[in-house]
């Protein structure tokens, strides 16, 4: 199956680039087709509870849960299935292109599901704090369908200075991008489970031909 088919023609590049050159992040109503956004839907709903990880906070050794600042549960992309194999492929396309109009130096992309169940949060963090991490730009794609702006489940996002920006719901197929250093932003909690993909771009932050390994 072609991926480019599915996915990459609803994704303009230079426009993709100017947003982030201009604002720092960019928000894709149709980001990704709703074949593809149900396809990967239906990914995740063939995996067992045992086959989610609850989400923690903090890098490394440092990695722990606190249900107090998040809710969420993970399970982690490596392209083991059809839907994975085309949306890696195609994010990979995406940083290829965004190297070249940005010279971002974009080294690879590692992304997860996300599941919200009913009540499950986020509270305000940065995906990455300056100069401690290799993670450039961030992007989440939703995977709900038929999502009502009365559930909740919005993603908040803030500038430097704290402030709203912007309130995105998490409908089918829509998607943000943003630099991870510069952007706090939160989860709100939903009246239904809602399910996501999150991402990093990252640089190459090898240390003696090593590559810095993901959180």
């Amino acid at each position: 199956m072609n991926t480019t088919a599915l996915l990459t023609p609803l994704w303009d590049y230079d426009l993709i680039a100017d947003g982030l050159r201009q604002h720092g992040w960019v928000h894709l109503p149709h980001g990704i087709s709703d074949r593809l956004a149900l396809d990967l839907l239906q990914d995740i709903h063939r995996h067992q509870p045992d086959q989610w990880d609850q989400a923690g906070i903090g890098r490394k050794q440092d990695n722990h849960t606190n249900d107090l600042i998040r809710r969420d549960s993970t399970h982690w992309l490596t392209g083991e299935t059809p839907a994975q194999s085309q949306y890696l492929t195609a994010a990979d396309e995406l940083r290829l292109e965004l190297n070249k109009r940005l010279m971002l130096g974009l080294w690879d992309y590692e992304c997860h599901y996300a599941r919200y169940d009913t009540g499950a949060f986020y509270r305000k963090h940065v995906d990455a704090f300056r100069g401690r991490t290799n993670r450039v730009l961030t992007t989440v794609t939703y995977l709900n369908p038929d999502w009502q702006d009365n559930q909740g489940g919005e993603l908040l996002l803030y500038n430097e200075q704290n402030q709203l920006i912007s309130r995105l719901l998490p409908t089918l197929g829509s998607m943000v991008i943003f630099l991870s250093e510069e952007f706090p932003h939160e989860v709100l909690a939903a009246e239904r489970t809602r399910f996501s993909i999150a991402g990093w771009y990252r640089n190459n932050n090898s240390i003696q031909n090593r590559i810095d390994p993901s959180q």
